[in-house]
């Protein structure tokens, strides 16, 4: 009897994220301009990232995601936002939930593969709330019967009206071992969330960072994925800086470059006087320092251990970049002259964009004080 055999299979085509970024970036420049200029969430994006499975691009392939490595994704976000910044700034807040469960379910066994996998398969949109809560967390649990009871509002909840679970904090006061914060999701569409219309903003207008409220809404103790006394560095948050900061800046990152081309563009007219030459040779050599900056970031990702050095390391070059890419808008301005201040040219949008990279954690003063006080060998806590 003959023996069938059956033909190979061709293996699964991997996505090009780079490729993919470019492609979907070219539709959100069009968009960017309106989105500024109403307030309006970027929501046509966002339906356009789910629709080739963006949202779960960082997660591991055995997991049903992507597989994108730490490095695609930040430069998927840099692309991204050379296009629409608000776009993505507000994917960098969900993209870097995903890659620190990623890296801590390789790296530290935690148990997060059902997110995980929630997210894979369903394409889930994650909202952190850290950059309101960081260390202090905020918001007040109290406990009852199975759980606790959530009071809390969050502040800067980027991509809030697209998101379906909130990964968030609150305080408990714990008798015994002092005020204590708890971690754990939140449905947004649980009993008790609202999200608030608060987000009118000087930029970064279309990421939809809107407040949220939390009115007694029940937390089961089951859901509580971790605890830590309140105000002191712990792991978590040494994985979140080494993981989250790179993804974020990217974004600021590519900024810089759109206000660079731009600037570059509308120089072109003007470029033999005198004096232009050297503006931009200024603004080259800024966009030089923050891309520099961020490779330092994403390499240190890729090669450190979480941990109090690496959070130096990292918050050291996103000190750097952040400053780097507002200077690098600040000269594109210049470079362009009195029509940069024109909105049809897009360089004034861009400059208020850039100013978000100022408040991210850890900002600039808290960043030198944990670079000094490591540097004297100081308790970073005190």
């Amino acid at each position: 009897m003959a023996t069938i055999v059956a033909p190979p299979q061709p293996a699964p085509t991997r996505t090009d994220w780079t490729a993919l970024a470019h492609t979907l970036g070219e539709r959100f420049a069009a968009r960017a301009a309106g989105h500024d200029a109403d307030d309006s969430f970027v929501a046509d994006n966002y339906a356009d990232l789910k629709a080739h499975r963006v949202f779960s691009a960082g997660v591991p392939a055995d997991l049903g995601g992507g597989d994108a490595s730490h490095a695609e994704l930040c430069d998927m976000l840099r692309i991204l936002g050379r296009s629409c910044g608000s776009t993505g700034l507000a994917l960098s807040m969900h993209t870097h939930l995903v890659s620190a469960a990623v890296w801590r379910r390789q790296h530290d066994g935690a148990p997060v593969e059902p997110l995980l996998r929630k997210v894979a398969a369903d394409e889930l949109v994650l909202v952190s709330s850290g950059g309101s809560d960081w260390l202090a967390g905020s918001g007040r649990a109290t406990p009852v019967e199975g759980g606790y009871r959530i009071t809390a509002r969050k502040i800067f909840s980027s991509g809030s009206p697209s998101g379906q679970l909130l990964m968030t904090s609150a305080v408990l006061d714990d008798p015994q071992g002092g005020p204590t914060v708890l971690h754990f999701p939140v449905a947004l569409d649980a009993p008790g969330v609202k999200i608030l219309d608060t987000w009118h903003t000087l930029g970064m207008r279309g990421t939809g960072s809107h407040d949220i409220a939390l009115d007694e809404v029940f937390v089961p103790q089951a859901a509580v994925a971790g605890r830590r006394p309140q105000g002191k560095w712990h792991h978590l948050f040494h994985v979140i800086a080494m993981i989250a900061l790179p993804l974020i800046y990217s974004v600021y990152v590519g900024v810089a470059e759109a206000a660079r081309d731009l600037a570059v563009r509308e120089a072109t007219r003007k470029r033999e006087d005198a004096s232009m030459a050297y503006l931009v040779g200024e603004m080259e050599n800024e966009l030089a320092t923050a891309r520099m900056a961020l490779r330092a970031m994403i390499t240190n990702a890729a090669t450190a251990q979480a941990g109090p050095e690496a959070t130096n390391q990292t918050t050291i070059a996103r000190t750097l970049c952040g400053r780097a890419a507002i200077r690098t808008v600040d000269k594109a301005m210049e470079v362009a002259g009195g029509g940069s201040f024109y909105r049809s040219v897009g360089l004034e949008r861009l400059f208020r964009d850039v100013q978000g990279a100022r408040y991210h954690p850890l900002q600039e003063k808290v960043q030198l004080r944990y670079a000094g006080r490591l540097a004297l060998g100081l308790d970073i806590d005190g």
